[in-house]
């Protein structure tokens, strides 16, 4: 099952690729906790497929900079600035104290806009649905998620939700054209713009937007709730998710585990 897992997973389209011959140099960042372990596997499974791939492994251990501020090492930064190409294991974050997450100064240093997660059915593997084949697409440095929030007097905390229109029409116009080169045939915006009428009002309209500019690929909207609902009871209603970036934290987990857990889902953070 192993193997048919690692060849459906290798097969999984991810946008438009194309390979240069010779050796790619790829940053390696191991992480925490069991990350440096399975780090190590995909190593020896690269090594065994004979992919030319030479790994550069750095340390993305926040250090203090002149400012006083936490942050990632400039080796990091430079290594993955170089290479272009960076494979991450899982970093822990504190819970309510601590560094900031890591994941998200990444994100934000080297302007990772779109997180896309790849979720279908795998064979061999059985789970309560086997037609799932569906891909969420997340914008990836705003919303909520990007852990802007102050307190504004003790016991009272406010948390900001930042929405931009350049944000917005860039990770939509990722989720059109990812669905062109993948020959998907339906882009699905989740929003809440029902409540959230400006902020993700502006979304809802950048996406419509865009849409326009891709008539050959069906486009249709719904409230995060009714996605949820529907996901569960027929996943094969959905293609391709485009939503801001808290929504895609939760959907996207929960695509995965309608085909066994995040453990058989890759992804990748796409940048410019």
């Amino acid at each position: 099952m192993a193997a048919r897992l690692i060849k459906r997973i290798a097969s999984t389209p991810f946008g438009a690729r194309g390979y240069a011959s010779g050796v790619k140099k790829v940053t390696l960042i191991p992480g925490d906790g069991i990350g440096p372990e399975i780090s190590a596997a995909v190593q020896k499974i690269f090594t065994a497929a004979n992919v030319p791939i030479e790994w550069e492994a750095v340390d993305v251990t926040p250090v203090r900079n002149p400012d006083g501020k936490f942050g990632i090492p400039q080796s990091a930064i430079d290594s993955v600035n170089r290479n272009k190409v960076g494979l991450k294991g899982p970093l822990m974050t504190p819970v309510g104290k601590g560094h900031r997450s890591l994941n998200l100064a990444l994100r934000k240093e080297f302007n990772l806009y779109a997180n896309v997660r790849p979720c279908r059915s795998l064979e061999g593997y059985k789970t309560l649905y086997d037609n799932v084949d569906v891909v969420t697409i997340r914008e990836n440095t705003e919303g909520e998620y990007s852990g802007i929030e102050h307190e504004i007097v003790d016991g009272v905390v406010q948390s900001i939700k930042l929405i931009t229109e350049e944000a917005s029409n860039r990770v939509a116009e990722y989720a059109f054209k990812y669905a062109k080169d993948n020959n998907r045939k339906k882009v699905t915006v989740v929003h809440k713009a029902n409540i959230m009428r400006m902020s993700d009002g502006l979304f809802l309209r950048c996406c419509r937007e865009m849409a326009k500019k891709y008539p050959e690929i069906k486009f249709e909207e719904k409230y995060l709730d009714t996605v949820c609902l529907n996901m569960v009871q027929d996943p094969s209603k959905f293609d391709v998710l485009v939503m801001p970036n808290l929504y895609g934290d939760i959907m996207s987990d929960m695509c995965a585990g309608l085909v066994g857990g995040l453990g058989l889902t890759p992804s990748g953070n796409m940048g410019l």
